[in-house]
Parts: C-alpha cells; structure tokens; sequence
C-alpha cells in the first residue's frame, strides 16, 4: 500500500541507531507499552534508554514517552525524532514537526486530520479495528490499544517476538492472563502490519550483544536498593513527586531483603510515611540521634520545608540521609521535569553558619553505591547527607553495569560504649559528646542503651561547650564553629573523589554533575570529530576535593555544563576558587528537558567562535 503523501525510501538503512517518541494521553496505559518495548530492545542486546514526560495531573493531557536507541551506547535525549507514533489528537500537527526529514510517522487511523508532511514516510494504524478483532474486553479496549503500535513497530523495525514476550511476563509478572491478552493483540498487529504496510523508511532493529551484562533499573530504585544494602532501619517520607516512587521502592523491596531470618522472622526496620515534610525530617533525625540508621527522600519544595530542622541536625551533629530527587523550581514550578536547581540550595540550607556534605550521583550504578555510603558518611562525620539526584535520573530507566555490592563492614564512626568510656576513666580522660580528641573535627559519640554512668549528655541546639553543657560565652561558641568547620575539611579527603578524563593535546576543559554527564559524553564525542579534544571532570560531592581545585588552576577555560538557569555549580566553583574565577565559564540551560550532546556542542562552538 502506497501513500501520495509520503516519502518512497531512498536514504540507507539506519540500524540501531535512532529515536522513536510515543505520543499519548496520560491515563491511557501507555506505559506498559512502551516500557515493552523498551525491555524487548533491551533483551536483544541493544543500548537504549527511555524517558518519560508527563503532565503533572493525574490524566487526560498530553504525555511523550522517547526511545534513544544507540548501538554507540549514548543514552542522552535527542532533541528531534527519526520516528514518531502519533496516538493523541491534541498534539497531532505538533508530532508531525518533530519528525526529521526522511523519518517516519505512525499514527492511529481514527484521528481524522490531514498529515501535512510529505518528506516523512506516513504508516495509518487501524488501532481500534485490531483491538477489537482480538476480543479484548470493552472496559480494556482504551488500556489495550497502546499494544497495536507495538505490534506495528515489531513487525517495520524487526524487534523479535520472543523478546516482547519475555518483556510482557516481566512486567506482568508471569500472569498469564494479562501476558496472553496483550500479546494476541501485538501479533495481530504485526500480522497486519506484514500485510497491509510498504516500509518506505530507513530505520531497522538487529540483535547485539553489549547489554547481556548490563541491568536496567530507574534512579529511585537503585538509591532504596542502595539504602537497604546500607543497613537504613529508618524511614520517614511524605509523597512528593518526584521523590515518591523511592520510598516505594523501599517499601515493596524492605520486606524482601530486610527481616531477621534466625531469630523472630520480624522486619528489621520501619517505614513511616509522616504528616508532612517537616514531620518526616523530624522523625528521620530522632531516629538518627538514637542510634538508627535513618533517612528521608523528597524534592526541592520539601527540602525547604526540612531547612530548619537540618540546620538543628547539623549543629547538634546528628547522622540524617536525605534524597532529593530534584525537579524544575522555583515555588510549585513544573513538578514533572527535571532540573538541577536545588544545588545551591543545599549549599547554603538553613541560618547561620552551617555546612552540608551533598553527594551528586551520575548514574543508577551511583545512586545504588551513594545509597549505602551516605549513612557511612553521616554517621563517620556525624552530620546530615543530602544526595541530589533528580527527575531524569530517578524515574526514567537507564542501562547499567551491574551494583557492586558493598565490600566493607558498615562505617558506625566513632561511637564509645561502656569499655570504651571505661578505659578512658583509666587514664584519666574526660569525654564530651563535642569534644574533638583526635584534631579532625570529628568527636565521639554515646548512643540511647550505653549504661555507663557518664555517658549521658545534653543534646543542644543552643549554645553548648564541648562537654554540651549550655554556654553564651563568646569564645566557647567561636571555638565549637571552628571545630565545626574543621570537619567539613576532613570531609574533603573522604567523599567519593571526582571522575576524570584528561587528554592530551586538550583544547579546554569541561565540569559538570549529575545527570548531564549522559549528554556531555556523546557531546565530547561529536567534538572530538570536529577535531577539538576535551578534558573532563564530574564532580561526585560537596565539600570540593584537591583533585577539584587542582583541575580548575590547570585549565585556562573551562565550560561548566548544568541544568539550571543560573549556573548554581559554577558559583559554588567560583566561591571555592575566586583566584581562578576566570577560568570558569558558564553554560547551562532550565526548559524541564534533559540537556541533549547538541545543543551542548553547538553552546561550546558558539563560545570558541566556531
């Protein structure tokens, strides 16, 4: 079947290597659809990531959902589409602009409006037709219908039957009902598709092999994963988009790994979901104070909320986790996309003169290792862990090496018990909960079931001395601050230390955190083409290492890549480094979207007078 309005195929063919979005409408059960497909491409051994843009109501407005398929493994968003499945009438012409030029436009037979390209190859599905020859049942048809374009798609692409199937049990987790009633609805449309459909466009699927030993998870998932691994035996959350499906992983994977299989057979931890924000911090800090290793995860607008509890954590030096999986602010903002716009927020959190040790994961291998070792490092410096993650990187899958699991006891810090005070009664030692015996900032603490007779002590947020006995004494209260600040030194030598790329023959240097790294990779690639070679640092963590200061003095100019809009990584740069201030220059975007290797290329060529 030919169409007057498309293209006839003239271009070679494209395999694994192009993008597909999916438009729909929110509610509609797209999603099971396209994670399908995302798991079937994925079981052939081919790189792909999916991501997910959704409105944030509950359903009825527009919804994209994209494929990256890249048999070079880059896994950042691409800014237009080789392929588009059109499946909402509302954004219909919009679909069509976003389609390149010889690319290829699915679109469901039923939307009765002109397609007014005619440089595209054009393929009408007759969706409800098919959905109905397939007995689905009348209250299932709209859920169901999403599986005609998957059908359509395996057949024009070339994605292996088998591969679907094995996706759908997954999802569905081997009921059979639900595997055999959406598959009998994707082989007729592939059968359709063999018999009614031209290809009249480049794009083809082949089976490769680089994913077989790779895992794909979202970032929320890995970071509970991570915490569990980590010992966490506290939690308290309020829902927050898009925060949320964290604290849910914990709950649906806690009762699995974490219940005590010798003694009772009870759970070893406890999940509360809190009033409110300030309540969940609040709980989350009692618990850590005595003893437990406790956290708490939300977005921006709820870390504000936490601001004055944390700042209480910070100077009474108790061990809190928080995760906030950042999304596009200020204010309500867009709660659905994603952003990197809390950075100095965490930064400069609560009054006075307070410091925060901030982890910034770059990947879902990252958000499950930085899972276990915030509470190693809240409870080492005795002090509070944000982790930024963010939208795109919480609940989007990505493709990843396996987790390396943790290879290490757990890191308790210094914690004194009855021997321990005991044997410094021995010697004539004195312990003060913030008294700083070993010249690292760091004191030692008691936990609530120490039966010693002095290791009690007041827990202040008030003016205290290093025995916590209150004080308003000048010196006493410059001398705790100074001791405070000494930690967050020490911290610099601990955190996870920045990854690096160093060339030789390098043009400039580039910086960055976070998820950018995904676009920042294949934008140093296209560079690199274009004859101009980079050096790279992502940095992991908050306070700076050396290794941070040392590449900005080494590199007369550096880009500083990050998703928000006033360049909040590059200020902190700049405050750490004034001398080299000069040496930073800013690039960054805030529009919701993942930065995309183009658009980062074309900034930098822009800067270079290319």
């Amino acid at each position: 079947m030919g169409y007057p309005n498309s293209i006839k195929q003239i271009q070679p063919d494209v395999v694994n290597n192009f993008c597909i979005t999916f438009s729909t409408i929110n509610g509609s059960g797209s999603a099971t659809a396209n994670v399908t497909l995302l798991r079937a491409l994925f079981k052939m051994g081919i790189p792909v990531s999916g991501k997910n843009i959704f409105p944030s109501n509950i359903q009825g407005l527009p919804t994209w959902y994209t494929l990256r398929i890249s048999k070079h493994g880059f896994l950042g968003r691409l800014e237009k589409d080789d392929i588009v499945v059109a499946m909402n009438p509302a954004t219909f012409y919009k679909e069509q602009e976003f389609v390149l030029p010889g690319g290829a436009f699915y679109y469901a037979d039923d939307i009765k409006l002109p397609v007014t390209r005619t440089d595209i190859a054009v393929y009408p599905m007759p969706v409800k037709k098919i959905v109905q020859e397939a007995n689905v049942p009348p209250k299932l048809r709209d859920y169901a219908a999403n599986m005609v374009y998957v059908g359509v798609l395996a057949q024009m692409l070339g994605i292996e039957l088998d591969k679907i199937y094995l996706a759908l049990d997954f999802h569905f987790k081997g009921k059979s009902s639900a595997i055999d009633l959406n598959f009998s609805i994707i082989k007729l449309a592939a059968q359709w598709a063999a018999a009614h459909l031209e290809k009249r466009d480049p794009y083809y699927v082949e089976p490769m092999s680089i994913t077989k030993d790779h895992i794909m998870t979202d970032g929320n998932t890995a970071a509970a994963l991570g915490s569990i691994y980590g010992g966490v035996q506290f939690v308290a959350w309020y829902p927050i988009t898009p925060a949320s499906s964290l604290a849910e992983a914990l709950h649906e994977y806690a009762p699995l790994l974490r219940q005590d299989p010798v003694e009772t057979g009870k759970e070893t931890y406890a999940i509360v979901q809190a009033e409110d924000e300030i309540a969940a911090i609040g709980m989350a800090i009692g618990a850590g104070w005595g003893g437990l290793r406790a956290m708490t995860s939300t977005s921006g607008p709820g870390l504000s909320l936490m601001t004055e509890y944390l700042g209480l954590a910070y100077f009474a030096e108790t061990p809190v986790v928080v995760w906030d999986i950042q999304r596009m602010g200020p204010s309500t903002g867009l709660p659905t996309r994603t952003a990197q716009g809390d950075l100095t927020e965490a930064y400069f959190l609560s009054h006075g003169d307070t410091q925060y040790v901030i982890l910034l994961p770059g990947s879902v291998k990252e958000c499950f290792e930085f899972g276990w070792k915030a509470f190693d490092f809240a409870e080492r410096l005795q002090t509070p862990v944000i982790v930024l993650s963010d939208l795109d990187l919480g609940m989007n899958q990505w493709m990843s090496e396996p987790f390396e699991y943790p290879n290490q006891p757990m890191d308790r810090g210094k914690v004194l018990w009855e021997d321990d005070l005991e044997k410094l009664s021995h010697k004539d030692l004195h312990w003060g909960r913030y008294l700083d015996l070993d010249g690292d900032g760091i004191p030692y603490r008691t936990l609530p079931g120490n039966t010693y007779p002095g290791s009690a002590y007041f827990t202040r947020g008030t003016g205290h001395d290093e025995f916590g006995s209150y004080s308003e004494e000048a010196e006493v209260w410059e001398r705790v601050m100074k001791r405070l600040s000494k930690k967050f030194e020490t911290a610099r030598s601990i955190l996870p230390k920045p990854v690096m790329d160093i060339q030789e023959n390098s043009k400039f240097g580039i910086i960055s955190c976070g998820s950018a790294d995904f676009a920042i990779h294949e934008a140093r690639y296209e560079l690199e083409q274009a004859g101009i070679v980079t050096d790279y640092m992502r940095i992991r963590s908050i306070p700076f290492s050396n290794e941070v200061r040392d590449f900005i003095r080494d590199h007369e100019r550096i880009y500083v890549v990050e998703l928000n809009r006033d360049g909040q990584l590059k200020q902190l740069l700049t405050l750490e480094t004034p001398e080299f201030a000069t040496h930073l220059r800013q690039i960054s975007r805030a529009d919701g979207l993942p930065l995309s290797a183009r658009w980062i290329k074309e900034q930098i060529l822009v800067e270079e007078g290319r």
